[in-house]
């Protein structure tokens, strides 16, 4: 069978591989075609699209590139028409998936939702959008089955799909900081300013004013794939940080603390078990939209799914040096450290066991043969 996948992020290209790897190993006939990454290359799939070429954030960089984004739809659009695929697969990336769903349900498509919108955050209207465009619905976080439930809609629960990658990590390297050509007598504290311009020039300036007060630890930023290391070099300057690429999980794994941009950045430190600080700041039209649209309490995961401030988030005005300085000092040593750990605990108990994409990829192939 034919399978086309729309994932926009690079988040999306790692949960998307590990869909096309079972979904290969499903059905040996196969033909996966996707908007994604080299992850999801890897693993057997033709791409339409890199993500690289299509990631925006915030409501100004949205209007800047709008006659970008309908080119990108058209070509959509017509590369599915051309394709002909058995099921359209949407991976996240609200955005576009659901400007492509409502027009795929009616070109006589197949649709399936992996890792859900997140309309229980902002614009939960967006439900009845879903559950007219899309045939099948499978989400990751534990409190969404409850959520739709309120809309009389039954999506399938599949777990959350980094348990896997996260598992599958091996035993930390001994030698890891050396072939790094970090500094081997310092702890490490990580710095993962997120995968975006805008979140990147909003954030990284102030992380790199906290590396002056922790002179005794190594700062190490674990850059994004699809961002220049020219960006996160003008910005860092001479400031004492290294820079490592394609080594997030490795870093972490190392790290005695991390300063993290709000995402999925924030749930894999917690499952890889580094004490963490959240930080998140954005232009302010973008915030000022996002406060009247979002009510959620928290804008980590970790914070959702445990409902309480098991980690510090640093929003807009309140990341500053000052108060960076204050919680990372509390994170490295105390009370403060040992509660996030055993919060982390919690949270693993939460998600439950791995095998997200395993249970996706048969679930879609299952309803395949089932309609034919």
């Amino acid at each position: 069978m034919k399978y086309y996948i729309i994932a926009g992020e690079a988040s999306g290209d790692l949960h998307g591989s590990y869909l096309v790897k079972h979904l290969m190993k499903i059905d040996a006939n196969a033909q996966i075609r996707a908007w994604g990454g080299d992850l999801m290359e890897t693993q057997g799939a033709s791409l339409a699209m890199h993500y690289k070429e299509i990631a925006v954030m915030g409501f100004i960089d949205v209007l800047k590139k709008l006659p970008q984004i309908f080119k990108n739809i058209s070509f959509c659009k017509k590369d599915l028409l051309e394709f002909k695929p058995d099921a359209v697969i949407f991976i996240d990336f609200s955005g576009f998936n659901l400007r492509i769903a409502p027009w795929a349900k009616e070109n006589g498509f197949a649709t399936h939702y992996y890792i859900a919108p997140q309309v229980w955050a902002s614009r939960p209207n967006r439900v009845q959008k879903i559950k007219s465009s899309i045939d099948h619905l499978y989400v990751t976080l534990p409190f969404e089955p409850e959520f739709y439930k309120k809309y009389h809609y039954s999506p399938t629960f599949v777990g959350h799909p980094l348990l896997d990658p996260i598992s599958d990590l091996k035993a930390p390297e001994k030698n890891w900081a050396k072939t790094q050509n970090l500094a081997l007598e310092k702890p490490f504290i990580a710095l993962l300013p997120g995968s975006r311009k805008g979140e990147i020039k909003a954030v990284l300036p102030l992380l790199v004013k906290t590396c002056n007060t922790f002179k005794d630890h190594q700062f190490v930023l674990a850059a994004a794939p699809n961002i220049s290391l020219k960006m996160y070099t003008d910005i860092i300057g001479d400031a004492p940080i290294k820079i490592v690429q394609g080594q997030t999980y490795a870093l972490l794994q190392h790290a005695k603390a991390a300063l993290v941009t709000s995402g999925t950045a924030t749930l894999e430190t917690a499952l890889i078990g580094v004490p963490q600080i959240v930080c998140y700041k954005t232009q302010w039209l973008t915030y000022w939209i996002a406060k009247k649209i979002i009510t959620l309490p928290y804008i980590s995961l970790v914070n959702l799914i445990l409902d309480k401030e098991a980690v510090p988030e640093l929003i807009q005005n309140n990341l500053n040096v000052k108060n960076l300085n204050a919680h990372l000092n509390n994170i490295l040593v105390g009370a403060e450290r040992e509660d996030q750990l055993e919060n982390y605990q919690i949270l693993k108990q939460k998600l439950g066991a791995g095998g997200a994409a395993e249970r996706t990829a048969k679930a879609i192939v299952h309803s395949l043969k089932s309609s034919k």
